[in-house]
């Protein structure tokens, strides 16, 4: 009897502990990396994420189309446009920003695929406790795949799978990140950007795991 009724309370507390559909913390600062399977796009990036204000800024080089780049966003949702910053010569490019903006979440429709550690399990410390969920979202252009990984405690991005038919597989890794923003005058236009006039599309440009949605 004894047996029985520890068992019922072990299977309670299982049910209790089963990891459930979360956000990420509102502010982030940290570092991604993002590559996709035709090898088209290789890049690192810091980012700095606010969804409260609906505000992303992605310093990033890498290569795209066999040619390198560097390329310094400011994404401003809420306002519908995108700046182009460029220090070295304080000049910046002023667009408009088409997409809709998606905080970093695992949606309600996501199926839990599993919960691993990260690392080792062995001594404290030595690993992580993470979440991998997949599923598919409805995108203007159609339905997109996705498998994401997210920590158990804080659900702090570790990394995502993306796939349209467009980009094909996008894979983003995200690594030093820390709560919060390092340099909240990362998230604001620089005084140069003032006057700068918004212009037409010239192109397509690098795709960067913020501008899939």
């Amino acid at each position: 009897m004894r047996a029985l009724v520890l068992f019922v309370c072990l299977s309670a507390g299982g049910l209790a502990q089963r990891p459930q559909q979360c956000t990420s913390p509102p502010l982030l600062t940290g570092s991604l990396s993002v590559s996709t399977q035709s090898e088209k796009l290789m890049a690192y990036a810091k980012y700095s994420y606010d969804a409260l204000g609906k505000r992303v800024r992605l310093q990033e080089y890498g290569s795209y189309n066999n040619k390198t780049f560097q390329l310094d966003v400011l994404l401003l949702y809420r306002q519908g446009v995108m700046y182009k910053i460029n220090y070295r010569n304080h000049t910046c490019c002023k667009k408009r920003l088409s997409v809709d903006f998606h905080p970093l979440a695992i949606p309600e429709s996501a199926s839990l695929l599993g919960q691993v550690v990260l690392g080792s399990s062995s001594g404290p410390g030595q690993g992580v406790l993470v979440n991998s969920w997949g599923g598919e979202i409805q995108l203007k252009r159609g339905t997109a795949k996705y498998m994401s990984t997210v920590t158990e405690f804080g659900c702090v991005p570790v990394s995502t799978l993306f796939h349209t038919n467009k980009s094909g597989w996008v894979v983003t890794s995200f690594f030093n990140n820390v709560m919060g923003l390092a340099d909240p005058q990362q998230l604001i236009p620089p005084p140069f950007c003032e006057d700068a006039q918004l212009e037409g599309e010239d192109g397509e440009d690098p795709v960067t795991f913020f501008s899939l949605f």
